[in-house]
């Protein structure tokens, strides 16, 4: 337990008091956070549904294009790249908060939100470049399914840019105060979720279906 992490209320001894000593609830500190990660699972549990019906239809393609003849790993890559930075962007915004540094966190978090953007104009790219070819979702089941589980991940991403700006605000006007503390840890989870389900996504989708 670090006197950092408890002057700003990330621990049980550094939140406040619920009145019940030891034998009571713990502290919204511990419980915001807590209850923030079963709503990333559920959310990862709509994933996996995405997921499940990508696998069952990606060779449904109805005579139209397949996935070696639309994807292009260079771009995903750079695409990839952007967004595992601004995941590592989004820590460094956490240890700056953590130590009431106002310039660092926001300098941080606008990192994190720009290549956030990068990733987003990146996927709107492939998508307008798809349709373009003659790629709609409508063209097949495999693109359907393609587009709902990809552009699923991108309205997250989407929303997460929106907090993102947000927080910034919230920071700049109140400070480093414990609920505005814990919404940055939030949005912290919920920003590395984001990553892993879009390393998922890298390899499943990209990775594999471009295999020779």
């Amino acid at each position: 337990m670090t006197t950092e992490a408890a002057t700003i209320g990330l621990t049980h001894s550094g939140s406040e008091d619920t009145g019940l000593g030891h034998r009571g609830p713990e502290s919204k500190s511990i419980v915001v956070p807590y209850g923030f990660w079963l709503f990333v699972l559920s959310d990862m549990v709509l994933f996996s549904a995405l997921f499940a019906t990508y696998a069952s239809l990606v060779n449904a393609t109805d005579g139209g294009p397949t996935t070696n003849q639309l994807f292009d790993r260079t771009l995903v890559a750079i695409e990839t790249l952007a967004l595992l930075l601004s995941s590592f962007t989004c820590g460094l915004a956490m240890i700056a908060a953590k130590r009431k540094n106002m310039n660092l966190t926001q300098i941080w978090l606008l990192v994190t939100g720009l290549l956030g953007a990068v990733f987003l104009f990146i996927e709107f790219y492939e998508f307008a470049h798809m349709i373009g070819e003659g790629a709609p979702p409508q063209r097949s089941a495999f693109l359907s399914s393609f587009f709902t589980l990809v552009g699923c991940h991108g309205a997250h991403v989407t929303a997460g840019l929106l907090w993102i700006g947000t927080m910034m605000a919230q920071i700049w006007a109140k400070g480093f105060k414990e609920h505005i503390v814990r919404r940055l840890l939030c949005l912290s989870i919920f920003w590395h979720a984001l990553d892993i389900i879009w390393v998922a996504i890298f390899t499943i989708v990209y990775l594999i279906g471009t295999l020779p």
